[in-house]
């Protein structure tokens, strides 16, 4: 891996994955030592239900372009996302898509995880609203395998944004996906 690591976070709106990006952004520029990130973000006029993708670009020197144009680590939660947003993913890249609403995973030159986001969501947390943190944990073990963000990072940044009331749903929905995913790795071992 060169300097810059691109990350997407693609679904559709209502499902965080803005609130999932800025946590990544802010894990790594304020919480990790000698890395920046930028995030950007793009979805429809829609407020729910529309398509939405966030992207971080982290980089050891500066950032000379804000948007991801190859994604070293793309999650996708939605088929419609999957169909838009997979076709540019870096080769060799990690692809992790969501096992119930990506019901055709894309042919990529990528490491890919099908995984129950939503429904870990859902049935395990009971509240779907924390499918983003879910999301949140699979990332922190590949950015952790990585050798870019220590988990602990992810998850500080987590706690700082989510409303007062909510850390302790929350955490557990990011050390659910921490978990999911390292169960995924080792599997594949």
């Amino acid at each position: 891996m060169g300097d810059r690591f691109e990350i997407r976070v693609a679904g559709s709106g209502g499902q965080g994955v803005i609130l999932a990006a800025v946590i990544l952004g802010e894990a790594a520029a304020l919480r990790t030592e000698g890395l920046n990130s930028v995030q950007s973000q793009a979805y429809g006029p829609e407020a729910r239900g529309g398509a939405s993708k966030s992207e971080v670009v982290y980089d050891r020197g500066e950032i000379d372009y804000p948007k991801a144009a190859h994604p070293d680590l793309q999650i996708i939660l939605t088929q419609k996302a999957c169909d838009t947003y997979s076709h540019d993913t870096a080769k060799g890249a990690t692809v992790i898509l969501d096992d119930f609403f990506v019901t055709d995973p894309p042919k990529l030159d990528a490491d890919i995880y099908l995984l129950p986001i939503v429904r870990t969501a859902r049935e395990k947390l009971g509240r779907e609203i924390v499918v983003n943190m879910v999301a949140l944990g699979t990332a922190a073990k590949v950015l952790e395998d990585k050798g870019l963000v220590k988990p602990q990072a992810v998850k500080d940044a987590i706690l700082a944004r989510v409303p007062k009331g909510t850390e302790e749903l929350n955490e557990k929905a990011f050390e659910e996906g921490y978990k999911m995913m390292s169960e995924a790795v080792a599997a594949r071992k």
